[in-house]
């Protein structure tokens, strides 16, 4: 902390509120989550007096500040928000009413999540690994740097003029990408579009020769000296095949060549209780080893003299996002799903396959494009995220 401002111990700006109400069986109650990383204070949920185990609970007010004994050292602490005024905390949670004479809320909010006053939170913990908890006692005898309230006033103007641009600077990266996006999505609709009038539409069927569902056999992430690797969602979701995140199963032979993969084939997601990734599918790339794919996926292997893979896993893509594919997807027990029968009726237009690669390789160049624009939003997210500690660091140094 900034030696330069006066000093004030937590006590003098700090009281821990007392409050507490009894819990009503019949009653509803707002229940609070302290975020960590000072991500700041939400409603965890709302439940009905019968629901809480204890018959008192301590009351939250708004412009309160709160943390939790155990993840104050982790940056679980803020300021109570006026949507939660009146919700109920264990005693887990200290809650402390502000001197708003000495110290203002919003400044308060701003200053807790700076690494030091987190450094706070860690010097005021002690206990072994499974019972560290914050001493209040310690906690409160801390210092904080305290310019005068109208100063404090400056500070905060400042750091949320600041962290006003950085939203800024994220919504507009973020926007790029989604129009990126949109721009490679309306590209296929209009290549798909125009082949249909060319070429009309063909079954899905009349391009594969062979399709079927994967194993049921249990894998587990530990391999044994009989087991193959098995594909399955996590490994497909992102519509390339991802060899992270194996799992192995146990396979006779006769299991293991119906459902092994081969370079070409498609893995379709099938069934999933995200609606989101029903339809993903993959190509799978030349392997080194005999792989199996698991029973929540489709395997579908082209007839490569008709249909080059890759672009039917473009046309599979391009109905699932245009809302065609659902419209052949169902829900049981939660679950939604494409069949096999059905995927096998899906209509896609069949240009000759050196127009099929043709197409392929052009709406490659353009997802390349949206891919290297992401990973740039990705840099600048992160850079963006470590801006802002750096302005409240600089901030509570009264350097701003």
């Amino acid at each position: 902390m900034n030696r330069s401002l006066p000093m004030v111990p937590l006590k003098e700006v700090l009281t821990k509120s007392e409050e507490s109400i009894d819990i009503n069986p019949d009653g509803r109650y707002k229940q609070v989550t302290v975020q960590l990383w000072g991500k700041g204070v939400n409603q965890r949920n709302e439940v009905s007096g019968i629901e809480i185990s204890s018959e008192r609970r301590i009351v939250v007010r708004y412009e309160q500040f709160i943390l939790s004994r155990i993840d104050a050292r982790n940056g679980a602490f803020g300021i109570i928000p006026e949507f939660l005024d009146g919700a109920v905390v264990s005693n887990d949670f200290p809650v402390f009413n502000l001197d708003t004479s000495l110290i203002l809320p919003d400044f308060l909010g701003w200053m807790s999540k700076t690494r030091d006053f987190v450094e706070i939170c860690k010097s005021a913990s002690e206990g072994t690994t499974n019972r560290v908890r914050l001493k209040v006692d310690r906690f409160l005898d801390a210092e904080i740097p305290l310019p005068e309230p109208k100063e404090q006033h400056r500070i905060v103007a400042r750091t949320e003029e600041l962290a006003t641009r950085i939203e800024e600077a994220r919504e507009l990266r973020r926007r790029a990408v989604e129009e990126t996006e949109a721009l490679v999505n309306s590209e296929i609709s209009s290549i798909f579009g125009l082949l249909v009038e060319q070429k009309g539409l063909t079954q899905l069927n009349d391009l594969i020769v062979d399709a079927g569902y994967g194993t049921s056999t249990k894998c587990e992430h530990e391999r044994s000296i009989s087991a193959f690797p098995v594909l399955r969602i996590p490994n497909v979701a992102d519509e390339k095949i991802n060899f992270g995140d194996m799992k192995y199963g146990i396979l006779d032979d006769a299991e293991l060549s119906r459902v092994s993969v081969d370079e070409g084939d498609i893995l379709v997601v099938r069934t999933n209780g995200s609606a989101d990734l029903v339809g993903r599918c993959a190509v799978v790339p030349a392997l080194t080893e005999t792989i199996a794919f698991a029973s929540y996926l489709i395997r579908l292997m082209c007839d490569k003299k008709k249909i080059d893979p890759n672009y039917l896993q473009l046309m599979l893509k391009y109905l699932r996002n245009s809302g065609l594919l659902f419209d052949f997807a169902r829900t049981t027990a939660g679950q939604y799903n494409v069949s096999l029968g059905r995927l096998r009726s899906a209509k896609i237009p069949v240009p000759l396959i050196d127009e099929q690669r043709r197409i392929v390789a052009y709406l490659e160049g353009l997802q390349s494009k949206t891919d290297a624009l992401k990973c740039l939003q990705n840099e600048t997210a992160a850079e963006l995220d470590a801006l802002m500690p750096s302005i409240l660091d600089r901030a509570f140094r009264g350097e701003l």
